[in-house]
């Protein structure tokens, strides 16, 4: 089995999670934080969607540099838009992922800003770090915004408080 293969199996299902999370997003609440430190929950929510395509960036690219602009973050101002920006950046990760070899997945890739590298690791392990590890990070974070907001929870690895029938076909 190619690297591609087996993180594809993973990436399916946690985009599958992503988007029945991110298909709950309450249009009347986008403004809301927690603190004022916080994202909003729109911002949150875009940042969710964006973040699966960052691994097509990766695998076409040797690094991000911050500093050299270019990155925008994501902004959305509806649900539409926010599960927009998901199906698009899931279908050029999930192409991305499926063209890549063993051999450029193992190619090093830069998270930078200017002379300040905050880390260089196999293409691989920043598509599992950067992309998957840190789309479930705010995905959770997110689901803790519901919870304080009387959004129900869904179930995703199995019931949730909202949902305890666990179906990883409901949306």
């Amino acid at each position: 089995m190619s690297i591609a293969q087996a993180l594809l199996a993973e990436f399916d299902v946690e985009m599958a999670n992503t988007h029945r999370t991110l298909a709950r997003l309450p249009e009347d609440k986008l403004e809301w934080t927690p603190d004022p430190k916080s994202m909003t929950m729109a911002r949150l929510a875009a940042h969710v969607a964006e973040m699966p395509g960052w691994a097509a960036m990766a695998l076409s690219t040797d690094e991000l540099d911050f500093a050299k602009g270019g990155y925008v973050p994501a902004e959305a101002n509806s649900r539409e838009q926010v599960l927009e920006i998901l199906k698009k950046n899931v279908k050029a990760a999930r192409a991305a992922i499926a063209a890549a070899s063993d051999a450029d997945f193992l190619k090093p890739w830069t998270l930078r800003s200017g002379d300040q590298v905050f880390f260089t690791m196999p293409k691989i392990a920043a598509i599992r770090g950067m992309v998957m590890n840190h789309t479930i990070h705010h995905r959770g974070q997110l689901t803790v915004y519901y919870r304080l907001t009387g959004v129900p929870v869904p179930a995703l690895y199995g019931p949730s408080a909202d949902e305890p029938e666990f179906n990883t076909a409901a949306a």
